[in-house]
């Protein structure tokens, strides 16, 4: 199958349609996410499809979750997509799609940086900051930040201050992880993402990562990452 546009699994129930990926209940506590070939830009579904998108979107995401590994838990739980489905199935599972843990998600997307470049070179001309974290002066664009630096947006909301996300997830009863922490792991994932990077000679300017939660207060590492589509 060259391109799978939208999946027609029968065996699982879905949970969701999002603009990519195609989210299918396992049992109550895992999903079947399979990633498909469809294109969002600015939220908004593209009429193209890019054939096997899925499957590369997919196979970087193994290959960083992997590379990251031990500095979060990460929602994966080892089981083959295809022995979830049925036999006929398959071929839309096949290569671009992942058993995942079924978790509550933290709706805060934890963004790093590690260059003054976009929107964040607008503010920065504009304030002298990035979400409201304050630089030096005489930064210029596409410059080298002095340190990577989290930017968490709420995802249904413009660009927002730490203190402004901080005291929004603190009024949350079910929030069990405290934002700081949020920002360590973002930091530490993106710094030693973006220390493999140089080393083939790329440079990582921003990205984001998405977790979830448990009700034990630990934190998992969720969706994709370091793909094109996280930046």
């Amino acid at each position: 199958m060259a391109e799978i546009v939208t999946t027609s699994i029968k065996s699982l129930p879905l949970v969701y349609r999002g603009k990519v990926r195609d989210s299918y209940a396992v049992g109550d506590d895992k999903l079947l996410i399979v990633a498909s070939d469809r294109i969002s830009a600015f939220d908004v579904i593209l009429g193209d499809p890019i054939p096997k998108k899925g499957k590369i979107l997919t196979a970087l995401t193994d290959f960083w979750f992997k590379e990251l590994d031990g500095i979060v838990p990460n929602h994966l739980t080892g089981i083959d997509p295809e022995s979830v489905v049925a036999p006929e199935e398959r071929d839309q599972v096949k290569g671009r799609a992942v058993v995942a843990k079924r978790l509550k998600p933290i709706l805060v997307e934890c963004v790093a940086r590690g260059y003054l470049s976009g929107s964040a070179w607008k503010e920065y001309q504009t304030t002298g900051q990035i979400c409201g974290v304050k630089l030096p002066a005489g930064l210029k664009q596409s410059e080298k930040l002095p340190e990577p630096i989290f930017t968490p947006p709420e995802k249904l909301k413009p660009a927002i201050t730490t203190k402004t996300s901080l005291m929004k997830m603190s009024s949350n009863s079910t929030a069990k992880t405290p934002l700081p922490k949020l920002r360590d792991y973002t930091l530490a994932l993106y710094k030693k993402a973006a220390g493999i990077c140089r080393l083939q000679g790329h440079h990582h300017r921003r990205t984001k990562f998405e977790f979830v939660w448990t009700t034990t207060a630990q934190s998992f590492l969720m969706d994709e990452i370091l793909t094109p589509d996280s930046l």
